[in-house]
């Protein structure tokens, strides 16, 4: 077992499918959080089976975002910290290592005990966290809590497990509140404006709790709405990354801008970036990408970028009370 940070990598597991293999030439990607570790990871494959190793250094944001190119040009490759997707192609010579924490939770949980209003708590978390929410149970139901661990939709692999695009773990079983246990602020974000419950934090590598509080995300995405209200000229940012391309609803966004006589035109590229949509001078942008994309990136952009769902907003579709986070969800 090779760790770092609370981490198990799966060294051992993937030296042994290497060397139950024909490869040669092995690639490695890793998320951004991750990518320090690479070095040592490759350089122990390397000395232990003889493979050459490649490393992505292209940014990589989920399961949705396989870096294709390298697929192409290695023999197998090792994508790290996330789980499978129900559309990811190429499986056969990609290997997901989910990367699991090897943190105890129960503490934390025990930390957050005195947070929780709720009788009946729903569980949630990453993927590195997932097979320790039974752990999280047992604490809730010593402190005499009803524990619900819902399970999502296709593009889910786990109960419990939420992702950046995907909050339908919460939305499938009743509860009081939520409790999320992992770092971080954008998935119980999610959470809570997809459900309006209240979520409560408990990170267990900080031992630290902390309740969601989704006011100032609103405000932003009403100042966004508030900015594109005028917008005559649209531009649809479609991503090519597997998992995150939605060319079907945004075809459908450009025909409902017509409906409203505005302009709108589709805009495809692999990695979406303010820098990369500095030529095209639109009113506003609609991102279908990873729908993280207009959260993180807010105001660095050249014109005001809504999500699919504030988009129709704009035009009168929906309510200004129905934002929510964008996502990617399965059958």
């Amino acid at each position: 077992m090779v760790s770092g940070e609370g981490f198990d990598f799966q060294v051992d597991r993937i030296i042994s499918i290497i060397k139950d293999s024909d490869a040669k030439i092995v690639g490695l990607q890793f998320p951004e959080g991750f990518k320090r570790r690479s070095p040592a990871i490759a350089e122990r494959i390397e000395k232990e089976t003889g493979v050459m190793v490649v490393i992505s250094g292209n940014p990589c944001f989920g399961a949705c975002d396989l870096d294709v190119a390298l697929i192409k040009s290695v023999d197998l490759l090792f994508h790290f910290g996330h789980a499978p997707l129900d559309d990811n192609e190429l499986s056969d010579k990609v290997f997901f290592i989910e990367t699991r924490s090897q943190v105890d939770v129960k503490n934390v949980v025990k930390l957050a005990l005195s947070s929780l209003e709720g009788k009946k708590i729903g569980l949630l978390t990453t993927v590195q966290h997932a097979h320790k929410l039974e752990d999280a149970c047992d604490v809730l139901k010593a402190d005499d809590r009803e524990c619900v661990i819902g399970v999502g939709d296709g593009k889910i692999a786990y109960p419990g497990q939420v992702l950046g695009c995907n909050f339908s773990v919460a939305r499938t079983e009743a509860c009081d509140e939520y409790l999320y246990i992992g770092s971080g602020e954008f998935h119980p974000l999610g959470v809570s404006l997809s459900t309006g419950k209240r979520v409560i934090i408990a990170d267990p590598f900080v031992n630290e709790i902390r309740e969601v509080d989704p006011s100032r995300i609103l405000r932003q995405r009403s100042a966004v709405i508030a900015k594109s209200l005028d917008a005559e000229v649209f531009g649809i940012v479609v991503s090519s990354k597997p998992g995150q391309e939605r060319m079907t609803l945004a075809n459908e966004l450009k025909r409902m801008a017509a409906r409203h006589d505005k302009i709108a035109h589709i805009f495809t590229m692999d990695l979406v970036t303010p820098d990369q949509l500095l030529q095209f001078k639109v009113d506003a942008f609609v991102n279908t990408a990873c729908p993280r994309l207009a959260i993180d990136e807010v105001g660095r952009f050249n014109a005001p970028m809504l999500t699919p769902q504030e988009f129709e907003i704009v035009l009168g579709e929906k309510e200004w009370e129905d934002i929510v986070f964008d996502e990617i969800t399965g059958e």
